[in-house]
């Protein structure tokens, strides 16, 4: 059982780092192994939530690296599995011969095997390797085109960003090791003593927040859209700003310990859910668009975490998943077809491309979360818990479902008009774009699509009990009728209200909407409060290393030069002189006692005698 679970995250972390190093190389063959090697993967996934294997080796001192699958990773196994499955599929004619594809779909299964990882271990330092694995890969991805500086510094915002909120899960585990936690397993947190137990809680939280875009984090991704399409549509919908609401998930009972990080994070949740909702309205840009739009439906993941609501941030995490990775298809799929993402230049395009059209327009009614599809249904779960703990968090969560349709159906209907007669004047504004769309295309976006409408059924009464039974939820409370119907109106009231404001459109304050546009000028605050500060001290650490350290050693440089050159001059002064009149004196003497052997024997003799004179003399005189 245990050679099943290391052959779920070996086969894509092998063939990952295998076409990676490769390269161009093998650039011929990469989509069609990559293909190979998620299918395998997929089908390891699915025998892995039957059979629920779990494995272990040793790791440290007292310490093991655990995996295990459990009903809560079991769910997560399989939507990781079949989104990247789907995503590769579409990206096999996204790339033509001329990019580096061996590296890309190197990239694209190193980072799916870290998020199987993420969300298979029971232990925080095997956690910690695949979440600093998760990061290095997606920043890769963001910056794939690394020849254009702009996706470089995308890139680093956004590694940045999510590797200063990741510190807390560093924090989190020193905290755990001092709070008699010694074998860091996730589920033996909750034990730590107080008040170390708090620390570990801060630490966890900040992280996910940071992992999943809810605020304050939420800017980085906006600059994450300057990756490609695929890779937002597996990273930034499906999987990595999933896994800090996954965490969350898992880490419920920690939550639940404290009487302070349930209801920070449900309103964090609930905050970002309104918040990105409006900044999601204000875009222009559809790529834009779906991101404010990840960061505000991942809210009511968290919103779901923080209500304790298990079971219901796993069916909108589900859900969202599908429907956002096949909406980022299509806007790619457009992107090169059209060679834009701006919405106002997209006016037809499901029109010219229907087949895609049509799919985008059941992704974006699901995402507005019209009745009967998946996520009207899911957050219904998710509002039910929050209502339960909170009458105002449920307002505000139901307030951003209001928004999410606003936003949803003004991209649709931009999507949808008329083709104007002048289009090919709005397009290739990012890109030259290739007008046509590959037969392959549709395929794994339909499949994706056709998941999301569905996947409502989790929420109905029989499947919605077995989900909470299967993740250990099974007291948790169920939408009311009337809660459906409410939401069910609000939703569509505000569905037809946003058709009815495109076509007519009608003047907002400036201010407003330009902020929004700017994602709340979150980036601008980081970078006054967080980034200027921080280079600010590195300048005055630098010049402080330069002006008084450096200086200092560099003074007690020259007073040591100056002590050795005095030393030198009493070594070559007095030493060496002293040295040397001594030497002078031995040779003198030497020179004297050389003078009397002559070789002559009457000389000899006459030294005797003198020699015998003076000795004979001191004794007389001693006496």
């Amino acid at each position: 059982m245990s050679a099943l679970l290391w052959l779920l995250i070996a086969v894509p972390l092998v063939s990952g780092a295998a076409l990676a190093l490769a390269g161009r190389g093998i650039n011929r063959a990469a989509p069609a192994l990559s293909v190979a090697a998620v299918l395998a993967t997929l089908g390891l996934a699915v025998a892995a939530a039957l059979l629920r294997p779990q494995a272990s080796a040793p790791l440290f001192s007292g310490m093991r690296a655990g995996l295990a699958v459990d009903g809560l990773s079991a769910v997560m196994v399989i939507t990781v599995t079949a989104v990247t499955t789907g995503v590769l599929l579409f990206s096999t004619a996204e790339f033509d011969q001329s990019e580096n594809r061996g590296r890309f779909f190197g990239l694209m299964l190193l980072f799916a095997g870290a998020m199987l990882v993420t969300v298979t271990a029971t232990t925080l330092p095997l956690l910690l390797m695949a979440w600093e694995a998760m990061g290095a890969t997606s920043w890769a991805l963001i910056g794939y085109w690394w020849q254009q500086p702009e996706r470089v510094r995308a890139a680093d915002v956004a590694f940045l960003t999510t590797r200063t909120a990741d510190l807390g899960l560093y924090l989190a585990a020193g905290a755990a090791l001092a709070g008699g936690v010694g074998s860091l397993r996730l589920d033996a947190l909750p034990q730590a003593a107080s008040p170390w137990m708090h620390v570990v809680t801060a630490g966890v939280v900040a992280a996910a927040l940071g992992k999943s875009a809810q605020l304050p984090f939420s800017f980085w991704l906006s600059k994450a859209m300057q990756g490609p399409s695929p890779v937002s549509a597996l990273l930034h919908s499906a999987t990595m700003v999933a896994a800090g609401a996954y965490l969350l998930l898992r880490l419920h009972p920690l939550l639940a310990a404290t009487s302070w990080a349930g209801p920070l994070v449900a309103w964090t949740g609930a905050a970002t859910a309104l918040a990105l909702a409006i900044v999601a309205v204000a875009q222009q840009d559809l790529k834009q668009l779906l991101a404010a739009s990840t960061s505000a439906q991942i809210g009511y993941m968290v919103l779901a975490a923080g209500s304790g609501s298990v079971a219901g941030g796993v069916t909108q995490l589900v859900a969202h998943a599908a429907t956002k990775s096949a909406l980022f298809l299509a806007a790619g799929a457009w992107l090169t077809s059209l060679g834009t993402k701006q919405l106002s230049a997209l006016r037809g395009a499901a029109r010219r491309h229907r087949t895609l059209g049509a799919a985008f327009t059941v992704g974006a009614l699901t995402l507005a979360g019209l009745p009967p599809l998946s996520l009207w249904a899911a957050k219904d779960e998710v509002l039910a818990a929050a209502r339960a703990q909170n009458t105002a968090l449920y307002v505000v969560g139901l307030a951003g479902a209001a928004v999410a349709a606003v936003y949803s159906v003004k991209a649709l209907w931009y999507v949808t008009r008329p083709l104007p007669e002048n289009a090919e004047d709005g397009y290739d504004t990012e890109q030259h774009g290739t007008r046509h769309i590959p037969r392959s295309v549709p395929l794994p976006v339909w499949a994706l699509t056709g998941a999301a409408a569905v996947l409502g059924v989790l929420a109905l009464p029989a499947p919605a009990s077995w989900l909470k039974q299967l993740v250990g939820a099974s007291a948790e409370p169920a939408p009311a009728v009337w809660e459906l119907a409410l939401s069910a109106g609000v939703v569509l009231a505000a569905a037809g209200t946003a058709w009815w404001w495109s076509a007519r459109p009608a003047p907002a304050p400036r201010t407003g909407v330009r902020w929004a546009q700017q994602w709340l000028l979150l980036e601008q605050a980081a970078e006054t409060v967080v980034a200027r500060p921080v280079l600010a001290l590195a300048r005055a650490l630098a010049v402080f290393d330069d002006r008084v350290i450096d200086g200092a050693v560099r003074q007690a440089s020259r007073g040591t030069m100056a002590v050795a050159r005095h030393a030198r001059r009493v070594d070559d002064g007095g030493i060496d002189a002293a040295v040397h009149a001594v030497a002078a004196g031995t040779r003198q003497l030497g020179r004297w006692a050389r003078r009397p052997q002559s070789g002559l024997l009457h000389q000899y003799y006459a030294q005797a005698a003198i020699g015998f004179a003076v000795l004979t003399m001191i004794v007389l005189l001693v006496r």
